[in-house]
């Protein structure tokens, strides 16, 4: 199987890693970006076979193409690359604000667009997804708070895409994970009222606060995102019928509110990413129906920007 990644940053290093771990030699790893700069990973480096340059021909015929580059970049990218390879891997957010053209691209009947969300694939919310029964559950609060500085370790946060509004940085964006897997779980609400906006003394100028109130048939969902929270937070709190169940995607466990009883589900990142690579090739091979689409990734960032009513 010959894929290419577009962008070589640290998703594409880990993607990488990853393909490796689970295909090995059946797998052969082109990559294209656009700086000067090297992967700074040698592991990483000896498993790509040739880097293209913007300025240099790219092959044709790949199986897979990863588009891994900024979110700004990722609607040229895929056109650029469209008639290069049959299937696509696309880093969400899909796209930079979801109104983009998909008309455009002329996408193919018989290839795969995936749009990646891998929180979704996690053993937190795979068991509220196979254990809970939605219908009894009336209410939802979810959070993710945590401290930008701190994200990437020996960088320079003001330097980040994150901290850039022109690169689509923002916690609205940066932080889609939640409005994915709370419509994997739950489906599309059908009003959103948000609030986002710039207000800590961190040195960006993207969002770094995004607060939502949604409402669906059934139940309300209310969630929380910022930049700035000094201890990190990132759960969901389910209001059912009988029980209040919180569901910590940092401590990887599930509590119960009334019995107290726990479920923990420990898990390494690697092996959630590796979850959702499993899928989408299962989706290529015809075994799976695509469930995150371009239009689905578009629809889900409509959302996190409060572009529905």
């Amino acid at each position: 199987m010959k894929v290419c990644f577009v962008g070589l940053g640290s998703i594409a290093s880990r993607h990488i890693k990853n393909l490796y771990s689970l295909y090995g030699s059946k797998i052969e790893i082109d990559a294209v970006r656009s700086g000067k700069g090297n992967t700074q990973n040698h592991d990483i480096e000896k498993r790509i076979s040739h880097v293209y340059r913007d300025n240099e021909a790219i092959p044709y015929g790949y199986d897979v193409i990863f588009i891994t580059n900024p979110t700004k970049l990722h609607y040229t990218a895929l056109e650029r690359m469209h008639s290069h390879g049959r299937h696509f891997f696309i880093e969400k957010p899909v796209f930079e604000t979801g109104e983009e053209d998909i008309s455009k691209l002329k996408l193919r009947n018989d290839s795969i667009y995936y749009v990646a969300c891998p929180l979704r694939y996690t053993n937190v919310i795979q068991y509220l997804k196979q254990k809970v029964d939605f219908s009894q559950v009336y209410s939802i609060r979810c959070i993710s708070s945590s401290y930008l500085p701190e994200w990437r370790p020996g960088t320079d946060y003001r330097n980040s895409y994150s901290a850039k509004r022109i690169l689509g940085g923002g916690v609205a964006i940066d932080l889609i994970h939640e409005w994915d897997y709370i419509r994997y779980l739950i489906g599309d609400p059908e009003k959103v009222c948000c609030l986002m906006g710039k207000k800590s003394d961190l040195e960006i100028d993207s969002d770094d606060v995004a607060a939502y109130i949604a409402e669906y048939p059934d139940k309300m969902v209310e969630l929380h995102l910022d930049y700035f929270g000094r201890i990190p937070v990132r759960k969901l709190e389910l209001y059912s019928r009988d029980d209040v169940i919180t569901a910590n995607l940092l401590e990887q466990k599930i509590i119960y509110g009334r019995t107290g009883r726990q479920v923990d589900l420990p898990e390494d990142r690697d092996s959630y990413q590796k979850k959702e690579l499993i899928h989408f090739f299962a989706i290529v091979n015809g075994e799976l129906t695509n469930d995150n689409s371009i239009v689905d990734g578009c629809r889900t960032l409509k959302i996190a920007k409060g572009a529905i009513e």
